[in-house]
């Protein structure tokens, strides 16, 4: 069964020393052009994931979530460990935001890694044993891995949302947004982070230190904040995702403003988690996702500290929460079964009768085979009180279900 929810978010602590002594290289891992001043990269926006198409050692394509929250490049799937012909590997401990234990994967020599248009040099991988977090499951997609840090290490990396591109230059050479909000980051341990101003429901503004990460499927989580009932004037229980060591519970509510540069985003929606990992090792008061960064067209500059932002189409988007109540995932074996994971007490698919390892068939007189999972999702954030007749299979009979959306956040 696989545990991705709605919410995902996965924080990677690899120790560099075992990684070193594992025989990884030593030398900088990076991406560079081949033979231009830049290259255009196609993306999917899958369930707020980008996926990317790359091949290995000659072998692929495989598809890779780019993620600047993981600090190496992550194969989350374990097959590839035959397919792309690698030896020599050792063994090392991953440890994370969760509830369970930590669990092992194999560290890589140097791979070949080819994305259209760029070159890798020394980027090695970590390999799981075991798939522990059912991206596969969560998108309906093969999902083989993550890519992070090496690929926007050394390189202006500018994400258009609007065309679902990704320009990748040298920093001299990309074309910067005009009038574009142009904010500091600092890279640290791998991954960047910006300071800015966010202030809560109650009225209370406080500066926060927050990890910018394209693999958090949220808006924004705050992980770091004392009494949080006080912040918050509506707000729901919520399982919130999945960590590298298991589920992640808390509240969800919304955040009154984050400030972005010279952009305020107002009315966020905000997850609070209940307890933090302790062992991070950069202290920080929360994390910004993808459901906020893509309200932007977006270029990250690690090499001059900066991130460019220029509002995109859903800027003023209002954004709505799952008022379904209810967690599903597509069954591997062709993607075609969309099976119920949970329902949320109090939430509407409870009302509705709705029960976990239910199947939903259709969605009113459409069937599912038809629907991709974020085309679901949608219909499931489309209208506070909106009305869906659900046909469902459970113990092999088929029921009709009547589910009335309802707002919770």
């Amino acid at each position: 069964m696989p545990r991705l929810l709605n919410h995902i978010k996965f924080h990677i602590a690899i120790s560099l020393v075992v990684l070193l002594c594992c025989s990884l290289s030593v030398n900088a891992q990076f991406f560079s052009l081949n033979n231009s001043t830049s290259a255009t990269i196609p993306f999917e926006l899958v369930r707020n994931l980008i996926i990317i198409k790359l091949k290995i050692n000659n072998k692929g394509p495989y598809n890779f979530v780019l993620d600047t929250g993981v600090g190496f490049m992550l194969i989350t799937e374990p097959s590839l460990v035959d397919s792309i012909n690698v030896d020599g590997l050792c063994t090392i401990k991953i440890h994370g935001f969760g509830v369970e234990s930590d669990f092992e994967a194999y560290v890589t020599k140097t791979l070949k890694v080819d994305i259209p248009g760029l070159n890798s040099h020394n980027v090695s991988a970590a390999i799981f044993k075991k798939d522990h977090l059912g991206l596969t499951d969560y998108a309906g997609v093969t999902i083989h891995g993550l890519l992070g840090y090496e690929f926007f290490n050394s390189l202006a990396v500018k994400i258009n949302f609007s065309d679902s591109t990704i320009t990748v230059a040298k920093p001299n050479d990309m074309r910067y947004y005009h009038r574009a909000a142009k904010i500091p980051i600092t890279i640290e341990d791998r991954k960047p982070y910006l300071t800015t101003n966010v202030t809560f429901a109650n009225g209370l503004e406080k500066q926060s230190k927050l990890i910018i990460d394209l693999g958090a499927g949220h808006f924004i989580s705050m992980e770091n904040v004392q009494d949080k009932s006080k912040l918050q004037k509506k707000a729901i229980n919520a399982n919130l995702g999945v960590g590298i060591n298991g589920p992640i519970n808390g509240t969800l509510s919304r955040i009154k403003q984050v400030e972005l540069g010279k952009y305020k985003v107002k009315n966020v929606i905000a997850a609070f988690p209940d307890s933090v990992n302790q062992e991070l090792t950069i202290p920080r008061d929360g994390n910004i996702g993808i459901g906020l960064v893509k309200k932007f067209n977006v270029i990250f500059d690690y090499s001059n500290n900066l991130l460019y932002l220029k509002p995109g189409p859903e800027f003023n988007k209002h954004d709505e929460h799952d008022m379904s109540g209810l967690m599903y995932y597509s069954a591997r074996d062709d993607y075609q079964h969309i099976v119920i994971d949970k329902v949320e007490p109090g939430s509407a698919g409870e009302e509705a009768g709705l029960k976990k390892g239910d199947e939903i068939m259709m969605i009113n007189i459409t069937s599912v085979t038809t629907m991709t999972l974020q085309q679901i999702d949608a219909l499931f954030r489309s209208r506070d009180g909106r009305p869906f007749f659900l046909l469902i299979e459970r113990d092999k009979k088929y029921m009709v279900m009547h589910l009335t959306l309802k707002r919770r956040v």
